[in-house]
């Protein structure tokens, strides 16, 4: 890697190198350092720049920020579906984003469609299915996952099952980077049911009840947070 920093450094203009610097960067949860090099990568395409090479920007900035999708992440996810309108990250984090900003209409709205339209083994998937329907609720909006279009709760069982090296591919980013913002800030309960949810969902059962234990500690005397840590564990692992 240090080869690989001081090559690029040398070479502003190598685009093969940049893809390389941010890919890598990223794996190594350097992910200040993959949103500089993937940003340069859409310089210097420039307007044959796709949508997947902005929605890998988004992605790095939402995870160098601890997962917030700020101002200049929602327009590079705008860039990205003005190229692509079916890009799942991008639609996920715009989802994300009002979500944020306490738009939980929009949310819900932006995410039903995104889940109509996934498949098992979209990253998004976990997260998706364990807000939707609060969403829905705060929404004023009739919903059920029972009914919904999209990949059933059998279908993300199956999954489940994916080899461990096609399983930490497909979490790397998603997962891994909520999971490191919990831990070194902290997060609301919804946050911490997410990632016990996700990784049940993804098989990762004991590490999911590890941190479901850490987060029952944090939240110690708030009935409603821990309340909703165990139903996140309880939706996909049954009773603990």
């Amino acid at each position: 890697m240090e080869q690989l920093r001081a090559a690029v450094a040398e070479r502003p203009n190598d685009l093969q190198g940049h893809r390389l610097l941010a890919a890598n960067e990223a794996r190594l949860g350097r992910f200040g350092a993959a949103r500089e090099a993937q940003q340069r990568v859409v310089e210097l395409l420039g307007a044959e720049a796709t949508a997947a090479d902005w929605a890998d920007l988004v992605d790095a900035m939402v995870l160098a920020t601890g997962g917030y999708v700020s101002p200049e992440a929602e327009r590079a996810a705008t860039e990205a579906l003005a190229r692509d309108p079916s890009n799942g990250p991008a639609r996920y984090y715009l989802g994300l984003g009002e979500l944020q900003v306490g738009r939980t209409d929009r949310a819900f709205g932006l995410w039903a469609d995104l889940l109509a339209d996934s498949v098992p083994g979209d990253p998004w998937l976990p997260v998706i299915r364990s807000e939707i329907e609060g969403l829905a609720a705060a929404a004023g909006v009739p919903f059920s996952l029972e009914t919904a279009p999209g990949p059933t709760e059998a279908d993300m069982e199956a999954a489940a099952d994916m080899s461990p090296e096609a399983r930490a591919a497909m979490v790397e980013n998603m997962v891994e980077g909520l999971a490191e913002r919990l831990a070194t800030e902290g997060g609301p309960p919804e946050d911490w049911a997410r990632l016990v949810g996700a990784l049940i969902v993804l098989g990762q059962t004991g590490r999911a009840e590890a941190i479901a234990v850490e987060a029952r500690t944090v939240f110690s005397g708030d009935v409603e947070a821990v309340g909703m840590i165990e139903r996140a564990l309880g939706r996909a692992g049954g009773e603990r």
